[in-house]
């Protein structure tokens, strides 16, 4: 039974592993919603660009690129952010399901990361945008 317990331990460490190198990005570029939705009601976004890269711009302010799972919303991404500076905050989302199986996130993150954006986050979206945003009626392009 130890030895089980010790088998189950390491595939879950190796399975842990994998999944951490499956984000590009790090804990430290997570923001959270409440933080976003705080700063857009205070209008404390002058300095803040916030890009939609899932199926729609819900949240107020934010730019439509369109879901990146696509390669010409992938492409349009890079193409809007060329003139932007390297170290301008950046915040892109989703929000269309769970981080784990998102198809946008990932390959627009990681387009930030190549063009050399040394400021980007991504919002916390673990759930849903309904369930991370809009149940908890942070502010909206209505």
């Amino acid at each position: 039974m130890k030895y089980l317990f010790i088998m189950v331990c390491f595939v879950c460490s190796i399975f842990g592993q994998a999944q951490q190198t499956q984000n590009p990005w790090k804990d430290s570029q997570l923001m959270d919603p409440a933080l976003l939705a705080s700063r857009i009601v205070k209008h404390k976004t002058k300095d803040l660009l916030i890009i939609s890269v899932g199926p729609e711009a819900i949240i107020k302010g934010s730019v439509d690129i369109g879901p990146t799972h696509e390669p010409e919303n992938l492409e349009k991404l890079r193409n809007y952010l060329k003139d932007i500076p390297k170290n301008k905050e950046i915040v892109i989302y989703c929000g269309c399901c769970p981080f784990v199986k998102c198809p946008n996130i990932r390959p627009a993150f990681n387009l930030l990361m190549e063009m050399g954006f040394k400021n980007a986050k991504l919002l916390n979206l673990p759930k849903n945008i309904k369930t991370d945003w809009l149940d908890k009626d942070y502010p909206t392009n209505d």
